[in-house]
């Protein structure tokens, strides 16, 4: 069985406008798709978009009516077959402070809100609308999905508890959406990167030397990885018509101390 044909096809990559969305959003338009770049930011996402010869939709992963929009604008490019959730918040704050006062059920309810139920949101949409489109193959295939969980899952750090959660969650619905989505011929996988060079780390002298210190942490190579090489691995599990209902790391074989 070849590999999944994406020409002509459309995408959506939430989180497209930076980062390791900006870096799947470029290799599915080298693969041919017609990408829609769904995001905040309007200025930087207009200018992916562009540049990729897709569009740009403003897109909050967790509004229904959002989500609706992203796919009717994919829809109208050519049949969705891919979906890739890399939108997502980080915000660190322990259980109790140094004070011990409780960290703000609303910032654990913020970043769970965004992580995992915007990738439930932006999944749910959008395979109602992969379910549509005229099978792939004579295996029935319709379309793949791509979850951004983190290593956070496995080994969150001390302040970490919410962003944890919202990953782990992302890790534990892999399996039975993929098996729901299995009747219609759509599959599900997660990517669990590690330390990740992207605009988070900010720029200069500075943010270079934090960035060289924490790569030393990596087993091998002893860097921060790139997110051109996690979208190779987005658009393996994309494109491999056998990867199914599976959460890989993609961290250079770190495991996170506490801190």
């Amino acid at each position: 069985m070849p590999r999944v044909n994406l020409e002509g096809s459309s995408s959506i990559i939430t989180g497209g406008a930076s980062g390791i969305g900006e870096g799947c959003a470029r290799q599915l338009a080298a693969a041919g798709s017609r990408v829609v770049i769904a995001d905040l930011n309007e200025e930087r996402g207009k200018s992916v978009a562009s540049e990729l010869g897709g569009l740009f939709v403003k897109c909050d992963v967790s509004s229904v009516e959002d989500a609706r929009t992203a796919v009717g604008a994919a829809s109208e490019m050519g049949p969705l077959r891919a979906l890739v959730n890399s939108a997502g918040v980080g915000w660190a704050a322990r259980t109790i402070d140094r004070n011990n006062v409780p960290m703000e059920l609303d910032t654990f309810e913020f970043v769970v809100k965004v992580n995992l139920i915007g990738s439930f949101n932006m999944l749910s949409q959008a395979a109602a609308a992969m379910a549509q489109t005229d099978p792939l193959d004579a295996d029935g295939s319709r379309g793949a999905i791509v979850n951004m969980a983190s290593a956070a899952a496995f080994d969150g750090q001390i302040g970490q508890a919410a962003y944890s959660a919202s990953k782990g969650g992302v890790v534990g619905m892999t399996l039975p959406i993929a098996r729901d989505l299995s009747a219609v011929g759509i599959r599900v996988n997660t990517i669990a990167p590690g330390l990740i060079d992207t605009p988070i780390y900010g720029e200069g002298e500075q943010s270079e030397e934090f960035k060289a210190h924490l790569g030393r942490s990596v087993l091998f190579p002893k860097r921060l990885g790139s997110s051109e090489e996690l979208a190779f691995m987005v658009v393996e599990c994309l494109t491999n018509p056998y990867m199914n209902g599976e959460t890989i790391r993609v961290d250079g074989g770190i495991r996170m101390p506490p801190k």
